[in-house]
């Protein structure tokens, strides 16, 4: 297997709206991170992916982007963001950006020129379309609620979004447009990043004609997206900003793909086809919603969650690699979502961490993630900030009369600022996140749960993490190993045994709040060299084939 300094890292995702904020006007921002990297360092990361800092109207919490070569003036300036590069480099660490080309802001001057006439240059940046029947031009629907399509009245036509009104989606099939995007892509690159975390990369080619999707039940508006998830370009886009880009640069690039399956992700992560080096997919987080979509709950049944992982990790092995995760700035807070965060907070956060480290692939830590941070329970609506959310809400409450206690029910399970409340730093008010007012509140529960008690705790799960990263970096197998289930269809513990050359890496965890009772299957030899880590002091060995396991209790050993 070819090895590479990416697939040997462990990568930390920032929200810079959240992290640290160095002035007190309650945002986080790019000298707020400067103050904390010795943090990091200490933590044991090597590269810094860091959530949108471009210039931006901020409908979509940056991720709608009016300028890519500007820094947004809430998180400093140009400046700033240059001090951090070199402050990140100084201390042997790597920093990626995010790209986020699917979609411009509406306020970007390429729209704005875009929407002045049909003939204007900037027209075909976008993609435009008259109404049918007096309406909108198919029947898809946004994912943030309604059509996909906003009426102008200044050229009679529509634009289209698959995400909020104010993000326009850009027109690929427009040479001029990729040019321009990769002319901005080398500017970056020259200044020195290290590579891109790319946004929904894989909703950039849209099928030609942009037909209407099934709509069996009738609704209004329906999900378009069999015709641009994957669509029918993708792979020649990819390959094309690979060899304009990408190959003259020695980077990280990371695609974010809702609804990529292994064999299309064996396309986008083999290294012979010269597009990406890992994607995001999202089966594993898709898991606990029941059908008709993410507010939909049901408990996890742990054996979807290792038939997901397990296909994912034999599927790519040899072939493409996998990035690891269970956070982010999307998605719930892992301990609240699939560990107890009540009863075995600490547990099972450093299960999860177990868990998820002793995979193949490359770890990705979501901020707060190594300190436990929790969901959130805001008493009100209105104290909710995500675009995601609240037209969720105004949807289903307001316009549809469900039951508002039921759909917050939801929104305290799945909702998007569950992983966007302040970083809890220390017990100081507000959490030492900011001297001001924070731009979204901070979760109550931080005077117990911050990393300043999380550090001066040798038991904590920070210190667990930094251990699962100095192992990472110590064995190669943890990174290089192959990787082979046991137990599949056990409800009660999530088991796997790597191998590299003629060592054996076996990784036991209960995912349940009781005890339960391990034995090795009969068809596996495996003799115990020593115990790795645990989440447990005075953890058993393997006696024999047989290890009794307390709740959430994580055991790691290496043997032959």
């Amino acid at each position: 297997m070819q090895k590479a300094w990416w697939k040997e890292s462990v990568v930390y995702q920032i929200y810079p709206r959240s992290f640290n904020d160095s002035n007190g006007d309650g945002i986080g921002d790019i000298n707020g991170i400067i103050e904390k990297l010795d943090y990091l360092k200490n933590l044991g990361i090597d590269v810094i992916w860091l959530s949108p800092v471009y210039q931006s109207p901020n409908d979509d919490n940056g991720y709608d982007i009016s300028d890519y070569q500007q820094i947004m003036s809430d998180f400093g300036t140009m400046e700033d963001w240059e001090r951090l590069l070199d402050e990140v480099h100084n201390r042997g660490m790597k920093l990626i950006m995010d790209l986020v080309v699917n979609h411009s802001s509406d306020e970007h001057h390429w729209f704005i020129e875009s929407r002045k006439s049909k003939d204007n240059p900037y027209r075909d940046y976008y993609i435009w379309r008259p109404g049918k029947d007096g309406k909108e031009p198919n029947n898809w629907n946004s994912t943030f609620s309604g059509s996909a399509w906003e009426y102008d009245e200044q050229t009679d036509e529509y634009f289209l979004h698959i995400f909020s009104k104010k993000q326009p989606d850009l027109n690929w099939e427009n040479p001029k447009l990729r040019e321009e995007i990769y002319t901005m892509m080398k500017w970056w690159l020259d200044k020195g990043i290290d590579g891109f975390r790319m946004d929904v990369i894989n909703f950039i080619s849209k099928v030609p004609g942009l037909p209407d999707a099934p709509n069996p039940h009738g609704e209004k508006y329906v999900s378009g997206g069999e015709f641009f998830v994957n669509g029918p370009r993708i792979h020649e886009f990819l390959q094309e900003m690979h060899q304009e880009v990408i190959a003259n640069y020695d980077v990280m690039t990371v695609g974010e793909m809702p609804g990529v399956d292994v064999d299309e992700a064996k396309k986008y992560t083999n290294l012979d086809r010269h597009e990406l080096q890992m994607v995001f997919q999202f089966e594993h987080m898709d898991l606990d919603s029941a059908p008709g979509g993410k507010w939909n709950l049901k408990p996890l049944d742990l054996r979807d969650l290792k038939k997901s992982i397990t296909k994912w990790q034999t599927g790519l092995h040899g072939v493409g690699w996998n990035s690891l995760y269970m956070n982010n700035h999307d998605q719930p807070r892992v301990v609240s979502r699939f560990g107890d965060d009540k009863n075995y907070r600490v547990e099972s956060a450093k299960m999860l961490g177990t868990f998820l480290h002793m995979l193949q692939g490359t770890p990705y830590i979501y901020q707060g993630e190594e300190i436990g941070m929790t969901n959130v329970r805001f008493e009100s609506i209105d104290q909710y900030k995500d675009i995601e959310t609240l037209n969720m809400f105004k949807e289903k409450v307001i316009e549809g009369n469900e039951d508002p206690d039921k759909v917050m029910e939801s929104i305290y399970v799945k909702g998007r600022d569950n992983a966007r409340t302040p970083f809890q730093w220390d017990s100081t008010e507000n959490a030492g996140f900011t001297t001001g007012e924070p731009w979204i509140k901070v979760n109550p529960n931080y005077r117990e749960i911050n990393a300043e008690a999380a550090v001066n705790d040798p038991n904590s799960i920070y210190h667990y993490y930094r251990a699962l990263i100095q192992l990472r970096k110590k064995h190669e197998i943890i990174v290089y190993g192959d990787y082979q289930l046991l137990h599949p269809e056990s409800q009660e513990d999530f088991s796997y045994l790597r191998t590299l050359n003629d060592e054996k890496l076996l990784v036991i965890t209960n995912f349940t709040g009781q005890k339960i009772e391990w034995t090795l299957p009969e068809n596996i030899q495996f003799h115990v060299k020593e115990k790795l880590i645990g989440n447990y002091s005075n953890q058993e060995m393997l006696e024999g084939r047989k290890i009794s396991l307390r709740p959430y209790e994580a055991i790691v050993f290496l043997g032959e």
